[in-house]
């Protein structure tokens, strides 16, 4: 059994690392996808520590998202030097500080922000913390929109450009490299860093669902009130959920900034707080197979859409836009799934299995 599990492994490590080399011969469009892909596995990882873990239903989670990328894009743009004068004085092109430094600057500022959410939402729970963590999302996108007077701190509307890319030791992912006469593009290098900080994100998550501290939040989720009289303290551990969250959104935003190069708030709004709670919900809820299944689907679903939606709408003789028929057939896709699979398309093992029993032995 181990054998073939270890041979499993094995075969889809290598399928991971030969796909992006596969893709890019089709053009740069589909590897970047996959980026993408990535990037909301490590926003859904993020969200399931917060949702799937301890069961607090966050609808602002891309406010965090927001904060690594705007933190990346003024520490590595020369918009704060355009902006400051006492700035550009000392530092005539901006700052470009090193990752080293504004990675764990967007993580640690994106966990501040957590925790200031969950502090004033420690009594909710339900509905009533879905409307005001959707409310902390919609009030960060307009401070972004809105910061570009009197003092221009975030440009608003129009956003910020000239990101640096990523660089490591002199090494830039935004520019195309050659190994042994292959040559690897800008998006495919993306690609392996974004696999490593997935991998990384997914062994951080697995430590914590079988630690003290997970299964204190899934007793939390399970029943706040038997927890509390348990002994947990469930206003720290709402609060390191929070945290601990947002430091996942934090990240990745930051690598969208740099990915991209470019950042506005159209890129944060709340329906792309919808997807990342979708994503996990669809995949199963605290499984981590599961939220990676999830997360990829709804990821690369609208992208595989457009290939579908073209020939409905020219059967429509043009009569129907064709982004309008990608989010009808998304919204079809979703109903199917969780009319077919409620638990999710991946769900925990031991999810419901109490419920299974108690039905059984009442029978």
């Amino acid at each position: 059994m181990k054998k073939h599990r270890l041979l499993s492994f094995l075969v889809v490590a290598v399928a991971m690392l030969v796909l992006p080399l596969l893709l890019q011969q089709g053009g740069n469009a589909w590897v970047r996808i996959v980026d993408m892909a990535l990037l909301y596995v490590l926003l859904a990882l993020g969200l399931n520590i917060v949702v799937g873990y301890a069961g607090l239903l966050d609808l602002g989670y891309v406010a965090f998202f927001a904060v690594g990328a705007y933190l990346f894009a003024l520490l590595g743009s020369p918009h704060l030097a355009s902006a400051f004068p006492w700035i550009a004085a000392e530092f005539p092109n901006g700052l470009h500080l090193p990752i080293w430094a504004v990675i764990p600057l967007a993580a640690a500022l994106a966990g501040l922000f957590g925790v200031i959410l969950g502090a004033p939402t420690l009594k909710l729970r339900g509905d009533y913390l879905a409307i005001v963590t959707l409310g902390f999302g919609e009030i960060i996108r307009v401070f972004l929109n809105n910061l570009d007077r009197p003092i221009n701190l975030t440009n608003g509307p129009k956003g910020i450009n000239q990101i640096d890319s990523m660089k490591f030791f002199g090494f830039d992912l935004g520019k195309s490299h050659s190994f042994f006469g292959i040559e690897v593009a800008s998006v495919t290098m993306y690609y392996y860093l974004f696999l490593v900080l997935v991998i990384v994100s997914v062994v951080i998550c697995h430590r914590l669902e079988n630690s003290r501290i997970g299964r204190a939040w899934m007793a939390i989720r399970e029943d706040e009130i038997a927890a509390k009289a348990m002994g947990i303290n469930t206003r720290n551990l709402k609060l390191l959920a929070f945290g601990m969250g947002a430091t996942f959104g934090g990240v990745s935003g930051s690598m969208f900034a740099a990915f991209q190069g470019f950042v506005s708030p159209e890129s944060f709004s709340l329906m792309e707080s919808v997807m990342i709670v979708a994503m996990v919900v669809l995949g199963g809820i605290g499984h981590l197979p599961g939220v990676i299944l999830g997360a990829l689907l709804l990821a690369a679903l609208p992208e595989v859409l457009r290939h579908v939606a073209g020939p409905l709408q020219a059967m429509t003789g043009g009569r129907l836009d064709a982004a309008i028929l990608r989010q009808l057939l998304i919204a079809l896709a979703m109903i199917v799934i969780m009319l077919s699979r409620p638990r999710g398309l991946w769900p925990a093992p031991d999810h419901g299995k109490s419920l299974a029993n108690a039905n059984t032995s009442n029978k």
